[in-house]
């Protein structure tokens, strides 16, 4: 039970903290500082719940453990429900702010993700798809690397953490960046209309990238996760 509450409690910050800089202070921090609030995020939680559950706070990451065989289909089962709830609760504080602060008027997305009008740079629905596929792919294999050796416990936090940074420096004047179901449900829900019947791309796409990343690792390196 404590590792799907570190999961609920990981998945919440990353959603609020994400999420939050990209509403509340997105036009000061712009592309750079958003995808540093998502990193950092990543890495504070690698911290304090990576012992107990790993720290996926991500259903692309639980699926690529799940391939990995250091899941079981339950615990993966109840790794996602966790980090959905998590993420629907992150958003949730989220709101609260935003409505005590008068906020929801300038951006009533609540960072969700998108493409067409709902993109920055207007990208098709088959950009979108392929943008996500690769994003996940490269974040879900520097996490299988970064975790297949203990030697490299120490800083696996701060890699994930800056690797997710990094892509979505890439991905947010794209899509948003999601490489996270979980994180595009839960504002996808708040926001409605267009953001939430566009949402299985962030779903889909995700999974689709973890799935290649987990059996190239496994192909390449001819290892599973230790």
């Amino acid at each position: 039970m404590k590792k799907y509450i570190c999961e609920f409690i990981g998945t919440a910050v990353l959603v609020l903290f994400g999420c939050g800089s990209a509403v509340i202070a997105g036009e000061t921090l712009g592309t750079l500082g958003i995808a540093m609030a998502f990193g950092l995020s990543i890495v504070a939680m690698a911290y304090v719940i990576g012992d107990v559950s790993g720290c996926h706070i991500n259903p692309a990451v639980s699926l690529a453990m799940l391939i990995n065989k250091k899941i079981t289909v339950k615990e993966f089962i109840f790794y996602v429900i966790a980090q959905v709830i998590g993420a629907i609760a992150g958003i949730g504080i989220l709101y609260a702010i935003m409505v005590n602060s008068n906020l929801e008027m300038i951006n009533p997305t609540f960072g969700a993700n998108g493409y067409g009008e709902l993109s920055s740079v207007g990208i098709g629905l088959i950009g979108a798809l392929v943008t996500e596929v690769i994003l996940t792919y490269v974040f879900i294999y520097t996490i299988l690397g970064v975790t297949s050796d203990d030697s490299k416990s120490s800083v696996a936090g701060i890699v994930i953490g800056l690797t997710l940074a990094f892509v979505h420096i890439m991905g947010i004047p794209l899509t948003g960046t999601s490489v996270n179901p979980a994180r595009s449900l839960a504002p996808a829900l708040f926001a409605g209309g267009e953001a939430l019947k566009q949402v299985w791309v962030f779903i889909v796409a995700p999974f689709v990238g973890s799935a290649l990343a987990a059996f190239t690792y496994k192909y390449l390196n001819g290892k599973e996760i230790k």
